[in-house]
């Protein structure tokens, strides 16, 4: 029976990923060892750390010489203060977007001074705030996507101070200048792996500039000195994002999957348009691809929708409490026949007026 699970997180992920990885629970590398009873020191794990790390840098299409990646521990919400505890010394510039930002923003407080250089939060944050950057700051930190609200930032605005992004929940789902990012950090579990594992790619010149007095557990420097084996790591979760990442890599790589997200994207937000049933919550212009937040028009129809996506097994599509009605996470792993699948759903509805 087939599933389609919209989850926003813990996310599908591809099922020759879930093959391999169940594999190397129960031995890996012909060792008579599982992969969780592995020593993190040994050469089996220190060749897979190496490879997820050197793959992230590849698929990103970025240099060894020019940027310093992590796996690191403690998902999204820690790098809201190690961002922070590193690299604000007077005063940082963010723009709060959604839930997500609103916790980055109280953390960096914590530290120094904060500048919201744009908010949509009085419109329940149902669009991008348009931005200008124009005076000095230790960084720039915006979030790429908002999976609560669902919307995504499509254009990153100019700057001159170095930038730092959140990109959880769409990394590795398009084709960004990642050049143009000083420090990007993402929690697996949406396009990368399962939960227990963080994404830190920072630009070497960076590390030069850490504040002092930083404690050793979050400090950058630290643990790429380190090659973030500082302390023992998420062994299960950073293997499952090297097969995952070389999953990218055979499927053409980020491009190729931004076309499929792309697609996806089009196919629900038709209906959604279309159908008078339903209206979006985005504004169009800044829709994320990955995330499709709508409610119903009229909610006579809910038990009749919701006893349709249980009979099509259309699982987790419920939306936040903070906007209500659905939620559509369509990772990079998902299928468009389960998009396809709840556009027919949604189109029967219709038929039922």
């Amino acid at each position: 029976m087939k599933i389609h699970n919209f989850c926003a997180g813990p996310s599908i992920l591809p099922n020759e990923v879930f093959s391999q990885a169940s594999d190397a629970v129960k031995e890996i590398n012909n060792s008579g060892l599982s992969l969780l009873e592995i020593s993190h020191r040994s050469h089996d794990f220190v060749d897979i750390m190496d490879e997820a790390r050197d793959l992230s840098i590849e698929l990103l299409g970025l240099s060894r010489k020019d940027y310093t990646p992590l796996f690191l521990q403690g998902g999204a919400s820690m790098q809201f203060l190690m961002t922070a505890y590193n690299f604000l010394k007077n005063e940082a510039a963010f723009l709060n977007t959604g839930t997500w930002s609103k916790k980055a923003i109280k953390e960096a407080k914590i530290f120094g001074k904060v500048d919201v250089l744009g908010s949509s939060e009085d419109e329940n944050f149902n669009h991008i705030p348009k931005i200008s950057i124009d005076k000095e700051y230790d960084y720039f930190h915006c979030t790429s996507n908002n999976t609560i609200f669902g919307t995504q930032i499509h254009n990153f605005p100019k700057s001159n101070v170095p930038v730092f992004c959140d990109m959880s929940s769409d990394i590795f789902s398009r084709v960004i200048n990642f050049q143009d990012f000083d420090l990007i950090y993402a929690g697996a579990q949406k396009n990368l792996g399962p939960a227990g594992a963080t994404l830190v790619v920072i630009r070497n010149e960076l590390l030069e500039r850490i504040n002092d007095n930083v404690p050793s557990m979050l400090n950058y420097k630290v643990h790429s000195e380190k090659s973030s084996m500082f302390n023992t790591p998420p062994v299960f979760s950073v293997y499952v994002s090297l097969l995952n990442m070389r999953w990218i890599r055979n499927s053409g790589g980020i491009s190729k999957l931004e076309e499929k997200n792309r697609k996806k994207a089009e196919i629900l937000y038709s209906e959604i348009d279309i159908n008078p049933l339903f209206k979006g919550h985005a504004k169009a212009e800044d829709r994320s691809i990955m995330n499709a937040t709508f409610n119903l028009t009229d909610n006579n129809f809910k038990n009749t929708f919701e006893s349709m996506l249980e009979k099509a097994n259309i699982k987790a599509l419920s939306g936040h409490r903070s906007v209500g009605g659905y939620r559509a996470s369509m990772y990079n792993a998902m299928d468009i026949h389960s998009v396809k699948v709840l556009v027919e759903v949604m189109s029967e509805l219709e038929s039922k007026i």
